[in-house]
């Protein structure tokens, strides 16, 4: 028998779990997860301080998975891993592996603002933890700054806006949401937050802070009660560097292993394989880190599995308004605009390779299958796809060559 180690409690691990018990139902699983509670879905934290769901519905899996997938659960901050003794060490002990995966997830990017330290309340927005901690502290008179107009700032305007008096975000980028969005699609979200009350400063971060006043890069000044950082985050890579290949993330290929042996990676911390651009890329969103988990955990146990589907997919949403985006941004852009409906399409080399949906996101698979599966895509196909996601008007014989021989 063997013992396959988990380090990190997130939805990766979830995968390698379920993905180790698909082949191997006797061996030992020790999962070792520094963060001190079983897994819930990090998305859902703006939507419980919006008080649209409970912390019990946040619960990723029940509590008593571990039990009964044969899953011995250690908190543990893990230290140091030897890959020569296959040991995996905390501050006071230590577990040997046969099969190691890591899904150590990623931590949040705090630049050494001046005046930091004499912020009396502050927090990020990762964890449940954070969103307890915001709840804690938020009154309907509170003043908050966010740092940070990426998703992870903007889902916290959107969870707290209706519970204080003012919500402020301020970003180096010149647009919100700008590694999802466009400039012309950005402009429409961003319009639609500034609605709900939510002010911005961009391209005008914080150039110092002196107790509850952030002094902007441009001289402003701005009071607040509150701050909460949402720069970004890095990969946790700090444990496995130097002993296999990272860069933004650890490197792994398409069955999830590293370069060190009997070593996988999934989640966050991974830099797998991108469909999209075919090539390696961080993709840090919950079905990725779950199908890659499970894929690290069927190879682990001595399956064969390949993940080589996955790519970049946000689907996101501000007070009602929906986009939802896919692939790479590159090559021939086509637009469809409606109203508030906006569709972008990406052509190159004759295939779909991403695009942006904002108002009406409906039937929107058909489109992330094309870019998932590289589907050639014809001049007719793509006349069709500007105005009818559906595929309708197509033969049956051109859907089922797009839907994989389902129509």
């Amino acid at each position: 028998m063997k013992r396959y180690v988990i380090v990190g409690g997130g939805v990766a691990s979830v995968g390698c779990i379920e993905g180790i018990r698909s082949v191997d139902d006797i061996s030992e699983i020790v999962l070792v997860a520094g963060e001190g509670v079983n897994v819930y879905c990090r998305p859902l934290i703006s939507y419980y301080l919006e008080g649209k769901t409970t912390l019990e519905k946040m619960k990723y899996r029940p509590d008593d998975f571990y039990d009964k997938m044969g899953c011995k659960l250690l908190y543990h901050v893990v230290d140091k891993i030897d890959t020569s003794t296959k040991t995996v060490y905390w501050d006071g002990g230590c577990v040997q592996y046969d099969e190691l995966c890591l899904a150590t997830g990623s931590t949040p990017f705090v630049p050494p603002f001046a005046g930091l330290d004499s912020v009396p309340v502050k927090t990020g927005f990762m964890t449940r933890a954070d969103a307890l901690y915001l709840e804690s502290v938020l009154t309907p008179a509170s003043r908050v700054l966010i740092v940070g107009a990426g998703l992870i700032g903007l889902k916290c305007a959107e969870g707290i806006a209706d519970r204080v008096a003012k919500v402020t975000v301020c970003d180096l980028a010149d647009r919100v949401l700008s590694s999802i969005l466009d400039a012309p699609c950005a402009s429409r979200m961003q319009k639609v937050l500034e609605e709900h009350g939510i002010e911005f400063y961009l391209q005008n971060s914080v150039s110092r802070f002196d107790g509850n006043v952030a002094t902007l890069q441009d001289g402003t000044e701005v009071e607040f009660d509150v701050l909460v950082t949402a720069v970004g985050v890095r990969a946790n890579i700090g444990l496995i560097k130097g002993i296999a290949d990272v860069d933004r993330g650890i490197l792994a290929d398409t069955k999830q292993a590293t370069s060190a042996p009997h070593v996988y990676a999934a989640g966050d911390c991974c830099q797998g394989y991108d469909a999209s651009i075919d090539g390696a890329r961080v993709v840090a969103i919950l079905p990725n880190a779950y199908l890659q988990g499970y894929t690290a955990g069927v190879n682990m146990a001595g399956g064969d599995m390949a993940f080589d589907k996955g790519m970049p997919m946000n689907a996101i949403g501000f007070f009602g308004y929906h986009a939802l985006t896919a692939g790479a941004y590159t090559g021939e852009m086509t637009e469809i605009v409606s109203g508030d409906n906006v569709k972008r399409l990406f052509v190159k080399d004759g295939k779909l390779v991403g695009f942006m949906l904002l108002g009406d996101i409906e039937r929107a698979g058909i489109l992330t299958a094309m870019v998932r599966d590289k589907t050639p895509l014809d001049a007719k196909t793509l006349e069709i796809l500007k105005n009818n996601p559906s595929l309708e008007g197509l033969s049956a014989q051109k859907r089922k060559e797009i839907l994989g021989g389902v129509v």
